[in-house]
């Protein structure tokens, strides 16, 4: 089978597609399950709270498949317990990793966050996504994505942000390496830019975040990854789709 060939099994939906979705109670994980099920897109879901994640189960089952696996994604079992579902259901045309945890609350300096909290940071953000990208990979049809959430905290010195943008940082570096060394899949690190969520708010306590745009207007760039030919790589959210255009048309962005 030759990479068109591959690619085209997930974006001309030759079978019904699948997506394992992280975190996805709230938030962006929520808003992209909810557009992939009003396509027919089968769903497996993951979070940490078990009756935020049952709503959504019971709320998108009326529109396609969704299997729902409640637990912390730095959990070996729980990792396990997702990679029985991949399994079930036949193999995955996506997966998109992005659960994460911010840390503390409010956010502190590097030098005085515990170290603790430091290490927990990493192994939810960097650890875990990583062993699930392995555990996952014998399922992972050729020509899927699989998607990376990142921020730019990855890349600019906020203060307070430093534990989080370091670990995201790890990520980012983990799965540009990954694209280079997996070239059947297409995988894409993705800043979906600040959003009005739960986790920012906790980023900033008391702060009016109201102005801050919902994560549903990040999901047409993921989207556009989901069903497009660009190349593994980084990417903002919010300007993929003018990227696929140019791709599309050959005229620069």
């Amino acid at each position: 089978m030759g990479p068109d060939q591959g690619v085209r099994s997930v974006v001309g939906m030759t079978h019904t597609p699948t997506a394992l979705i992280t975190g996805a109670s709230r938030g962006l994980g929520l808003a992209l399950a909810r557009d992939l099920a009003r396509d027919g897109w089968q769903l497996v879901l993951d979070a940490r709270g078990a009756d935020a994640l049952q709503a959504v189960a019971d709320e998108l089952s009326a529109l396609t498949t969704v299997r729902t696996v409640a637990g912390d994604i730095a959990d070996p079992a729980h990792r396990e317990a997702l990679n029985t579902v991949a399994c079930d259901l036949g193999g995955l045309d996506a997966l998109v990793l992005n659960a994460s945890t911010l840390g503390a609350s409010p956010l502190p300096d590097v030098l005085d966050t515990p170290i603790e909290t430091l290490r927990r940071t990493f192994e939810v953000n960097v650890i875990a996504p990583v062993a699930l990208a392995q555990d996952l990979l014998p399922h992972l049809r050729y020509g899927a994505r699989v998607i990376a959430i990142t921020s730019d905290a990855a890349t600019r010195a906020y203060h307070g942000w430093g534990g989080y943008g370091a670990s995201k940082a790890a990520l980012e570096q983990a799965f540009a390496v990954v694209a280079v060394e997996r070239p059947e899949l297409l995988v894409y690190r993705v800043d979906p830019g600040e959003m009005r969520t739960q986790m920012y708010q906790e980023s900033a306590p008391g702060q009016d975040i109201s102005e801050l745009p919902p994560p549903e207007v990040s999901v047409p760039g993921l989207r556009a990854l989901l069903a497009g030919h660009l190349p593994s790589g980084r990417y903002e959210a919010r300007e993929v789709p003018a990227a696929v255009a140019a791709a599309t048309t050959g005229v620069a962005s």
